[in-house]
């Protein structure tokens, strides 16, 4: 199949979604265009290593002294959203602190146009996060626990997830029994920042929620995608769950478990072509993660919220061939003020186990005690 063909055959299943569009369409409003929202994000960390001999990359040195106390600015973000019209909208957005290292594949992160017919169909087109997953619904500053999971960055170097270039069909659909989000989309599949694609191949991903409660915030999500990378094939597919239940009006406790599993081409590729013993199918990675996080709503005066998370996360990104399994725990304590997450300080934990440790890698046990502030702009 071309393609053109895959391509065409990915948007035009949701024919239904479009005649719905057409029903449902967004009323035009008169206002003055173009309309401009800034938002920003501002987050530093203190970061001080626990582990003899391991520095704060994670990286194990069997001589010398390493860094294992720091400073840094974790993220700088400064969005721009610009409303042209009633279904269109043009978004940019970049993190500054990129530039303290090689900007190069860096910086900008969204530069995407997004043009609604309805709450039913959405495409969006440019540089954006694919939907594949929870993670990709939210932004980091709300998150529910430090940072991303490693599921994430990892399926981000695979095309997956995280910022990718491509095109993206969106919406939500009001059933008689439940609202289903759905995503659809085709993307370059090489990470951000790129001048083109590296191959002609692409990723073809899907996502399907279904909203099975809206007091418990029960919603179920499965994942799926193919693709091509040099003329091989290349798939990954998961789940996730959401539930959240209130003991009293201020104390919730709201729970995610994710699973995925995905071909690694990269390390297949990353093998001299002489020295590949092993088909690329047999190349794979596959992890989950549960977080649960109580909340307390404390309301007062500027402190609004109480929160307790505590991440277990499993992954291996080689289990069938040279399985080296990595756990992680990640206990954290945090303090929200003003309202949706306007400032928030976090302390935390990090611990990674791994199965076998390899000298003078990053595959090596680790303790990392994390302070982290953040502040919504």
């Amino acid at each position: 199949m071309t393609t053109f063909r895959k391509i065409a055959l990915l948007f035009l299943l949701p024919s239904a979604l479009i005649a719905q569009a057409q029903t449902d369409s967004i009323a035009p409003v008169k206002k003055n265009y173009p309309q401009f929202q800034f938002k920003g994000l501002f987050q530093a960390r203190y970061s001080s290593g626990l582990s003899e001999g391991v520095d704060l990359n994670g990286l194990h040195h069997s001589e010398g002294e390493v860094t294992r106390n720091s400073f840094e600015v974790k993220r700088m973000r400064v969005q721009v959203r610009t409303i042209i019209g009633d279904r269109t909208e043009v978004v940019a957005l970049v993190n500054l602190a990129e530039f303290k290292s090689d900007p190069k594949n860096k910086v900008l992160e969204n530069a995407y146009i997004k043009y609604s017919f309805s709450k039913a169909v959405s495409f969006t087109l440019g540089q954006f996060r694919p939907w594949f997953g929870i993670e990709e619904t939210y932004p980091v500053d709300i998150i529910r626990s430090m940072d991303f999971s490693n599921q994430y960055y990892e399926f981000g170097k695979l095309g997956w997830t995280s910022f990718q270039t491509g095109i993206s069909m969106t919406g939500t659909l009001n059933t008689s029994y439940f609202p289903v989000t759905y995503a659809v989309s085709v993307m370059n599949g090489n990470g951000r920042n790129q001048i083109m694609d590296s191959d002609n191949g692409k990723h073809y991903s899907s996502r399907v929620v279904l909203g099975l409660s809206e007091k418990y915030n029960i919603n179920f999500g499965i994942n799926g995608g193919i693709g091509e990378v040099n003329k091989k094939q290349v798939h990954a597919y998961g789940f996730d769950l959401t539930a959240d239940y209130k003991f009293s009006e201020r104390l919730i406790l709201e729970s995610q478990f994710v699973a995925k599993q995905a071909i690694n081409q990269n390390i297949y590729f990353a093998i001299p072509e002489v020295e590949r013993k092993n088909a690329l199918s047999d190349y794979q990675l596959r992890g989950f993660h549960v977080l649960p996080n109580l909340r307390y709503e404390i309301k007062y005066k500027k402190l609004s919220a109480i929160e307790f998370s505590c991440r277990y996360e499993y992954i291996d990104t080689n289990y069938k061939v040279n399985s080296n399994s990595r756990q992680t725990i990640l206990p954290m304590f945090g303090l929200e003020f003003l309202k949706d997450y306007g400032a928030r300080i976090q302390l935390g934990m990090q611990i990674d186990i791994y199965k076998h440790n390899i000298p003078n890698s990053t595959t090596y046990d680790n303790n990392l005690l994390v302070l982290q502030v953040q502040s919504r702009l």
